[in-house]
C-alpha cells in the first residue's frame, strides 16, 4: 500500500497555525482594520442601494412575468442585505484570525440538507405525475405546476442547489483543514454562499413561470447566467487564495479535484451560455451558437457538468471524507495522481456521445465514443482507490453506517462509470438513446454516487462543526442507508427495464417494414414501472427527511464536547 501523503490527521482542531506578535502592534492593526471595515461597509451600502433601485425600475419595465418576479426578488434581497449591513456598520469581526472560518461551512450544511429534501420532493411529485397524468393539475394551476415546469426545477434543485451547496461546503471545509489556514478573502466566502442561494431562488421562480433557455443543465436565463459567473469567480478566488497562503507545503489530492472542478465549470458555463438578450428588460435571449454547433457546445458543457461538477468535485469529497471516516490512509497516492490527470484529460472530450445519429459529423461522435470508453479505466482506478482505503478497516462496515453509505456511493460511482461508456457505444446507444434507460443511468449516478457521498459528508461534518460528541442516532443513519439504497435500486432497475423495453418496441417492425407499436402503446407499457420509480423516489425522500431530523437533533439534543485549549491545539491537517 502506498501511504504517500494519504494519511490525514485524525484530529479536528479549531485553530490554525499562526505566529505570535506584539500586543501593541496587534491593537494598532485592529484599529486600522476597523476603520477600513467601516469604509468598506459604506461602499457596500451604496452598491446595495443602487441595486435595489435598479431592480425596482427593471421590475416596472419588465417584458415578461419571470423577469418581473426575478427583479422583485433581487430588489428584496438587496434591501434586506442593505438593512442588515446598516445595522452592523463598523462592527469588529467576531471570528479571530487564528480560527477556521466554519460559520459559512455550517450554513452550507443547513442549505445542503434543506435543498436536498426540496429537490427530492419535487422529483417524487413529477415521478407521480408521469405515472398518473391527472396529478399535473393543469386546470387548477394554469400550467405552473405541471411536469414541463417542475422537471427543470427538480433537475436544478438536485444538481445545483443540493449538489452545488455540498461542493461549496466541502471545498471550504477541506481547503482550510488541508492547508492549515483560514479562508482567503474575509467575507468573500459568505458572498459565495449567499450569492449561490440567490441564484437558486431566481432559477426556481423563473422555471415555474416559464423562464428557461431550454438547455439541459443550463436552463437559467441570461441574467442569472451572468450572476452565476460572478459568484463562481468569487468561489475560485476564495479557493485559490486559500491554497496560495497555505501553511502546508503539499497540496492534498482532494484540492486538485476541487480546483479542477471550479476552473473547468467556469469555462464550460461561460462559453455555453453566451447569448444576446432580446431586451435588457426581458428574460429572453438569442444564443450565439446555432444548429449543430449549438448542440455540440451544449453537450460539451452538459456532459462535463456531469464530468466535473458531479464527478471531479465529488471525488474531492471522497478523497477527504472516506479516509477521515475510515481512519485509514488513502490506499495509493500514486493511483490518485493517475486517476486525476487521466480523468481531467479524457472527460473534456466525451460530450459528442450524446449526439450519435444526428447531424454531428461522424468523426466527432466517434471521438466522443472512444474517449468515453477509455474513461472507464481511470474511473475504476478511482473507485478501487476509494474502496481499498478501507484495507485493514473492513470491520467498520458492520458497525458504522456512515462508512456503509460512503462505500455504497463508491460502488455506484463504479457502476455508473461502467454503464456510461457502455451506453456511448453506437450499437448500444441506438437502443438506449431517448429511452428511460438514460434516466436510470443518470439517477443511479446522481442518487447513488452524488447523494450517498453527500449524506456521508453531512453526517461526518455536523457533530464536528457544532462541537458535538457524536451523532444523535446511528440507528437512524442505518434506516436512512437502507431506505436510500433500496429506493435507488428500485428507481434505477425500473428505468433500466423500461428503457430496454421501450427501445425494443420502437425497433419492432412487421414483414412490410412498418412499425408494430404506436408511441402511445409504449407509454402504456411503461406505466407499471413508472409507479415503481415513484415508490423508489419516495423511499429516497423518506431517507432524506430522516437525515434532516437526525442532524437537527444532533445539534439540539447532543451534549457539546469539552472546549479545545488553543494553547495546546495540534496543527491543522
Amino acid at each position: 500500500m502506498d501511504q504517500g501523503f494519504g494519511l490525514l490527521s485524525l484530529t479536528e482542531p479549531k485553530t490554525v497555525k499562526s505566529s505570535g506578535s506584539d500586543s501593541e502592534s496587534q491593537s494598532g492593526a485592529v484599529a486600522g482594520r476597523t476603520k477600513g471595515r467601516k469604509m468598506w461597509d459604506y461602499v457596500k451600502l451604496v452598491v446595495l442601494g443602487l441595486v435595489a433601485v435598479l431592480a425596482a425600475i427593471a421590475a416596472n419595465y419588465a417584458h415578461d412575468l419571470p423577469y418581473m418576479v426575478n427583479a422583485i426578488v433581487v430588489m428584496l434581497a438587496a434591501a434586506i442585505t442593505f438593512v442588515w449591513t446598516l445595522r452592523h456598520v463598523g462592527e469588529p469581526s467576531h471570528h479571530p484570525a487564528n480560527e477556521y472560518m466554519d460559520g459559512v461551512v455550517r450554513a452550507g450544511v443547513i442549505a445542503t440538507a434543506f435543498w436536498g429534501v426540496v429537490g427530492f420532493l419535487v422529483g417524487v411529485v413529477i415521478a407521480f405525475q408521469l405515472a398518473f397524468p391527472a396529478l399535473n393539475l393543469g386546470a387548477w394551476t394554469e400550467g405552473i405546476l405541471n411536469f414541463g415546469r417542475l422537471r427543470p426545477l427538480h433537475t436544478s434543485a438536485v444538481i445545483f442547489a443540493f449538489g452545488g451547496n455540498a461542493l461549496i461546503m466541502s471545498a471550504f471545509y477541506i481547503v482550510q483543514r488541508t492547508c492549515g489556514t483560514r479562508l482567503f478573502g474575509g467575507n468573500l466566502g459568505w458572498f459565495v454562499f449567499w450569492g449561490w442561494q440567490l441564484m437558486i431562488v431566481l432559477a426556481a421562480t423563473s422555471y415555474i413561470l416559464g423562464g428557461t433557455q431550454g438547455k439541459e443543465y443550463a436552463e437559467t436565463v441570461w441574467y442569472i447566467d451572468l450572476w452565476i459567473a460572478v459568484v463562481w469567480v468569487a468561489f475560485l478566488l476564495t479557493f485559490i487564495g486559500t491554497l496560495w497562503k497555505r501553511k502546508e507545503p503539499h497540496i492534498y489530492v482532494a484540492n486538485w479535484f476541487l480546483l479542477s472542478m471550479i476552473i473547468t465549470v467556469a469555462m464550460l458555463h461561460i462559453v455555453n451560455n453566451m447569448a444576446i438578450p432580446v431586451s435588457v428588460f426581458s428574460s429572453q435571449s438569442v444564443p450565439v451558437f446555432s444548429g449543430v454547433q449549438d448542440a455540440m457546445t451544449q453537450w460539451w458543457y452538459g456532459h462535463n457538468a456531469v464530468g466535473f461538477f458531479l464527478t471531479a468535485g465529488f471525488l474531492g469529497m471522497m478523497y477527504y471524507f472516506v479516509p477521515k471516516q475510515a481512519e485509514r490512509p488513502i490506499y495509493s497516492y500514486k493511483l490518485s495522481i493517475i486517476h486525476f490527470w487521466a480523468l481531467i484529460f479524457l472527460y473534456i472530450w466525451a460530450g459528442p456521445h450524446h449526439l450519435h445519429y444526428t447531424a454531428l459529423p461522424e468523426w466527432a461522435s466517434t471521438l466522443g465514443m472512444v474517449f468515453s470508453i477509455i474513461l472507464w479505466m481511470p474511473s475504476w482506478g478511482g473507485m478501487i482507490n476509494g474502496l481499498m482505503t478501507l484495507s485493514g478497516a473492513w470491520d467498520k462496515l458492520r458497525t458504522d453506517p456512515i462508512i456503509r453509505m460512503m462505500v455504497v456511493s463508491i460502488g455506484f460511482y463504479g457502476m455508473s462509470t461502467f454503464e456510461g461508456p457502455m451506453m456511448s457505444i453506437k450499437a448500444v446507444n441506438s437502443l438506449s438513446h431517448y429511452t428511460d434507460w438514460t434516466i436510470g443511468h443518470v439517477h443511479s449516478g446522481a442518487l447513488g454516487w452524488n447523494g450517498m457521498i453527500t449524506f456521508g459528508a453531512l453526517y461526518f461534518l455536523t457533530p464536528r462543526l457544532w462541537n458535538r460528541e457524536r451523532l444523535y442516532s446511528l440507528t437512524l443513519v442505518s434506516w436512512h442507508f437502507w431506505l436510500a439504497t433500496i429506493g435507488i435500486v428500485l428507481y434505477a432497475s425500473s428505468m433500466w427495464v423500461t428503457g430496454i423495453m421501450e427501445g425494443l418496441m420502437w425497433r419492432e417492425v412487421d414483414a412490410n417494414g412498418f412499425l408494430v407499436n404506436a408511441f402511445a402503446e409504449t407509454v402504456a407499457a411503461k406505466c407499471p414501472m413508472y409507479v415503481v420509480r415513484a415508490l423508489g423516489g419516495t423511499m429516497f425522500l423518506a431517507g432524506g427527511c430522516i437525515m434532516v431530523y437526525n442532524l437537527w437533533m444532533t445539534v439540539r439534543a447532543q451534549p457539546a464536547k469539552a472546549a479545545i485549549n488553543a494553547n495546546n491545539a495540534v496543527p491543522a491537517e
